[in-house]
């Protein structure tokens, strides 16, 4: 994952894409994966969309829209 991701802004692009980034790791890899990436996003234009399931990955992101059922259920600010 880390080497996906690397791989994915080394271009520098406006938006990221990441699909359950997290998803197929243990918990404390997925945790260090996560940090990592928010680390490389804070110092870039970079912006992030991500699909998750883990509210605890979802708690961690500055922005956060939530879907139940296929309808906005709560959004906003960490």
């Amino acid at each position: 994952q880390r080497v996906a991701l690397g791989r994915a802004l080394a271009s520098r692009p406006p938006l990221l894409l990441a699909d359950e980034p997290t998803g197929s790791l243990d918990e404390a890899t997925g945790a260090e994966v996560l940090q990592l990436l928010l680390e490389l996003l804070d110092d870039s234009p970079t912006s992030l969309l991500m699909v998750t399931h883990s509210p605890g990955v979802a708690a961690r992101l500055a922005e956060k829209a939530l879907l139940c059922g296929g309808r906005l259920a709560g959004a906003g600010e960490r």
